[in-house]
């Protein structure tokens, strides 16, 4: 984050809900972003000068490489859930795309990658 938000001995001068205007979760259809959750930007977003500048900050960090929800809030300095109301913004406005992580429930069998394996060591 920006040095001029930040006072050493005072903390953030910024308080969280001022960033997010008072909001504790994304966007009007509660969209809930895992820590691991992967952000990109998306090229076909639209016009980003109406943007807050933690809002830019967040996208200029997914500028160069895709960042896990949990990466952009340590390198942005914010808590978490400020990073996810922003986030929130940011989605709903076509800015970002985010690749969920899938579910434990969805991933193959463990028994299953062991046969997978051992038909490959017999090729």
């Amino acid at each position: 984050m920006n040095g001029q938000w930040y006072d050493a001995d005072a903390g953030p001068l910024v308080r969280p809900y001022a960033m997010t205007g008072g909001r504790t979760k994304p966007g009007p259809h509660g969209v809930r972003f895992d820590l691991i959750a992967l952000v990109a930007v998306d090229p076909a977003g639209t016009d980003e000068s109406l943007l807050g500048p933690e809002h830019r900050a967040l996208l200029g960090l997914c500028r160069s490489e895709t960042q896990s929800v949990a990466e952009l809030a340590a390198d942005a300095d914010l808590p978490v859930g400020v990073v996810r109301v922003l986030l929130g913004d940011l989605l709903e406005g076509g800015h970002v795309k985010v690749s969920r992580p899938v579910p434990p429930a969805q991933l193959p069998d463990e028994r299953i990658l062991r046969e997978v394996i051992e038909g490959l060591r017999a090729l």
